[in-house]
């Protein structure tokens, strides 16, 4: 069993929780993800590792209150344990040791996944940029952590009330108008975002890497639930991934396959009563 060492409510849906978790912490990269399962009756459910501490052997996890299991999660505190947490799994994001200047656009609480990125890139001495999106004030994550991760930050709030009023994609369009050169820009995000960014990104001849979520059971290849098509060939992100080339995905497969449960999800916390 993995003890909860620390606990923090980031707005009122998204929780962040440090777990200690030795082996895992020892082995962990920025862009690999666990799968944790509450209790022996829960589901394996796949987070993205937001950070981690080697000689503390914590990792922590970010995670959004959206099914019954991350419901479930949400009511544990300090002290309590999570039955099961696997990993680390999937690859490592991969830093061009080239690259001069990398933009990391992040969306809602992808940016819990967005922030490890930048800051193993600012940590690689590369110019990062970050612009990171939410619906409104009340939804920033992440601020003070970014700020020290980067050497720019752009916060874009879709109704003004913090930062930058509009989406992240028009932050991107006008720095890359205004004459900024990026060699590779990362988008995390709802699913949405990341193929408008890729469009953007597509005009310029920019290198995108996103990052994808789909469903995912057993996050070592076998069950095939994870499979996304990228460059017309099925890849499965738990292995082969989670990263991608953002202008090979197709992304209207993914959001179609992405939806296929959520009716039953819904159903499923209702009946729970989380």
């Amino acid at each position: 069993m993995f003890t909860i060492i620390k606990k923090r409510e980031l707005n009122p849906s998204v929780i962040l929780m440090e777990i200690n978790a030795p082996f895992i912490a020892q082995k962990a990269l920025a862009g690999q993800f666990i799968i944790f399962r509450v209790n022996e009756k829960g589901e394996r459910v796949p987070l993205t590792i937001a950070d981690y501490d080697r000689n503390a052997g914590t990792i922590t996890i970010i995670f959004q209150i959206a099914g019954k299991s991350t419901a479930l999660l949400a009511t544990l505190n300090e002290g309590d344990y999570i039955l099961d947490v696997a990993g680390p799994l999937g690859l490592p994001t991969h830093v061009d040791e080239n690259a001069k200047r990398v933009c990391v656009v992040g969306g809602g609480v992808g940016c819990a996944i967005a922030y490890p990125q930048a800051k193993q890139l600012f940590n690689n001495g590369i110019c990062t940029d970050v612009i990171a999106g939410f619906r409104n004030k009340d939804m920033v994550i992440l601020e003070n952590e970014f700020k020290s991760a980067c050497n720019e930050l752009i916060l874009c709030t879709d109704d003004g009330s913090y930062g930058k009023k509009g989406f992240v994609t028009n932050a991107l369009r006008e720095l890359i108008e205004n004459g900024r050169h990026y060699d590779e820009v990362i988008a995390i995000g709802p699913v949405p975002m990341m193929k408008f960014i890729c469009d953007v990104t597509k005009e310029f001849n920019i290198k995108t890497i996103v990052s994808l979520n789909p469903i995912m059971i057993d996050g070592t290849g076998m069950c095939g639930g994870c499979r996304v098509t990228v460059g017309g060939q099925t890849k499965y992100a738990c292995v082969d991934g989670p990263d991608f080339d953002g202008h090979l995905v197709d992304f209207n497969e993914l959001m179609s396959r992405n939806s296929t449960y959520r009716e039953a999800e819904h159903e499923c916390r209702l009946r729970s009563g989380l």
